[in-house]
């Protein structure tokens, strides 16, 4: 997440505890987790790491159409290591599906800002938000091969939104992104299997140019944990 080591496995850790701790009461409740790696932290047309690969895992209890878990990933160049907690509720009913989450992005190991105040002494701001701070509704429908999901962000985030429209067929796919800000880009993907993917991502439309204009090719291996 774009916005923003310091004992992060603890973290995660203790955030999953939470979790299967909601869901504990539930017989039939499932677990499944995974671990990936990509050659580079791909962010909603972005590229947050500056080339460089990133790690990632996650760990999700589910029963019927309920959801909730925790996701960590290295490789944000700005902010550091993350681990993001989310909850949600999803379901289909013939071609048509349907999803609403919520979810907190934390980045315990970001730097720290500091200032001079009026004195000319220098104040030390703890850079890592505390939970909740960066938080972001997600809701999305689909009918077919084709889906629109929805993004806003409450908390400290507001005043920020993003919006894709997507389309898969077969092992092809490709997305239209848009945000807030106007800028915009397509990304094509193609998932070799289950585990390995690659993404082609193109910007579209950079209205203040600041982002690189480069094509980003992206490749994502993910691997299943047994329980």
């Amino acid at each position: 997440m774009k916005m923003i080591n310091k004992k992060v496995l603890a973290s995660a850790v203790a955030a999953s505890t939470l979790a299967l701790s909601a869901f504990a009461p539930v017989a039939n409740a499932e677990v499944s987790a995974s671990v990936g790696a990509a050659n580079m932290y791909y962010w909603r047309g972005y590229d947050l790491g500056n080339g460089d690969p990133a790690i990632s895992g996650d760990l999700t209890v589910s029963t019927g159409g309920l959801y909730g878990g925790v996701w960590a990933s290295s490789g944000d160049a700005s902010e550091g290591t993350e681990y993001d907690l989310y909850v949600g509720y999803g379901g289909e009913a013939g071609s048509f599906s349907y999803d609403i989450s919520v979810w907190n992005y934390n980045y315990p190991s970001a730097p720290n800002e500091t200032y001079l105040d009026d004195a000319g002494n220098e104040v030390i701001i703890d850079g890592s938000p505390d939970i909740g701070d960066l938080t972001e509704i997600v809701g999305s429908v689909g009918f077919g091969p084709v889906a629109l999901t929805y993004y806003h962000g409450v908390a400290d985030l507001d005043e920020y939104w993003y919006a894709t429209i997507g389309a898969t067929f077969d092992k092809f796919s490709v997305t239209y992104g848009l945000h807030e800000d106007d800028y915009s880009h397509v990304d094509l993907g193609y998932s070799f299997n289950d585990n390995l993917s690659f993404t082609l991502g193109i910007p579209v439309d950079d209205v203040d140019g600041t982002v690189d204009e480069d094509a980003k090719v992206v490749v994502s291996l993910s691997l299943p944990i047994e329980f």
